[in-house]
Parts: structure tokens; C-alpha cells; sequence
């Protein structure tokens, strides 16, 4: 009996023990990452969930996103988005990116309230996503440029607008808002045209 317990033992620890290397065949080892698209808002709430642990009273004051090789923002989308967020208690920005859906975040600099590129909104105040934000400024000017220029990518910009009291999407028609060929704003409350704003 305990030569046949002995030997069943032996058997046992001889299978586990192998010399030949292990194989993985997981398609993450084999292939790169498969490029990943979100919207706005979601790429802004994951971020808001990160930037909560490095301070609790965050607020956030600009969210943009940024051109990719595999998102032309057609459909409110982008495979990189940026955040910022200020924190009045430790007085400093932070900001936060998404990026084919891994964050990552920048380092911290001073937070004035006073600065005029830092105003900060309530997050409550977000109630519509880009893809809405693109359909309202296709209906305005957005569709006939596309059908004109169909490279022409398209970028997202939210923050707070002093002058009308809301936060607002700004939808970009171009590589960037200075040389953008057409923006159009669209509040990001309700969900309405507010201005061609070139």
C-alpha cells in the first residue's frame, strides 16, 4: 500500500515538472492591442473616476480630444482624449488622457481661479455626448464641408463659455482651432446650435 501511494505520488510530481518551456497562445501576446474609440463624455467620466484619487474636490475645466490615425471623429469618437482638472484645496491642475482605453495622467501645475483658461464647471452640467454634438453641427455647415473634403478630420473641445454662462462642446473641422475650416458650438447642457463660430 504505501509503495503504491509512493509511486502514485512520484507520478504526480513528474507530470508537473516539465522541462519544455510553457506556451502561451493568448492572442495579447501574439497581436497588438486592437485600436479602441470612445466618445466625450465617456472617455471623460473614466478619467473624472481617476482624477478623484488624487484629489476629492476635482472639478474639471477642459476636455478635448486629440487626431489619431484610426478615428477621424465622424461619429463623435476618438481614440485619445485629454482632460484637465483643477483641485482648489490642493491648488493645482492635473491632467488626465485616454488613450485606446488606458489612462494616464500629466503632471501637477498652480491652479488660479482667476485664470481664464482654467475656468471650472460643474460635471452635472455634461449631459450630452459628442456623437450628438456632431450630428447638431453636420446640420450646420459640417455635412457639405465633408462631402467636399472628406479627409478632413474632426476634433471635439468642452469647457466653460464666461460670457453665455454654459459649458459648450466646440465641434472642429480641421487639425486644430486656430486653422480649423469651420467650429460649431453646441451646448453641452441641452443639446442645442448655439453658434458657427467660423
Amino acid at each position: 500500500m504505501k509503495k503504491l501511494l509512493a509511486a502514485i505520488l512520484a507520478a504526480g510530481l513528474m507530470s508537473g515538472c516539465s522541462s519544455e518551456p510553457s506556451k502561451t497562445t493568448t492572442a495579447e501576446t501574439s497581436q497588438p492591442k486592437a485600436p479602441q474609440t470612445t466618445t466625450g463624455s465617456s472617455a471623460f467620466f473614466k478619467c473624472y473616476v481617476a482624477a478623484r484619487g488624487w484629489a476629492g474636490d476635482v472639478q474639471p475645466y477642459r476636455v478635448e480630444s486629440n487626431a489619431t490615425a484610426d478615428a477621424k471623429g465622424r461619429d463623435g469618437k476618438s481614440g485619445d482624449w485629454s482632460v484637465g482638472f483643477a483641485s482648489a484645496s490642493l491648488h493645482s491642475v492635473k491632467s488626465y488622457t485616454w488613450t485606446n482605453g488606458d489612462i494616464s495622467h500629466g503632471v501637477e501645475d498652480t491652479y488660479s481661479p482667476s485664470n481664464s483658461t482654467t475656468q471650472v464647471f460643474d460635471v452635472q452640467a455634461l449631459k450630452v455626448d459628442t456623437d450628438k454634438a456632431f450630428a447638431v453641427a453636420q446640420e450646420h455647415g459640417g455635412k457639405q464641408l465633408l462631402e467636399k473634403e472628406l479627409d478632413t478630420p474632426v476634433l471635439y473641445m468642452l469647457d466653460w463659455n464666461r460670457p453665455s454662462n454654459r459649458v459648450l462642446w466646440h465641434v472642429i473641422y480641421g487639425t486644430n482651432p486656430e486653422t480649423a475650416k469651420l467650429r460649431v458650438a453646441v451646448n453641452a447642457t441641452t443639446g442645442e446650435f448655439v453658434r458657427v463660430e467660423k
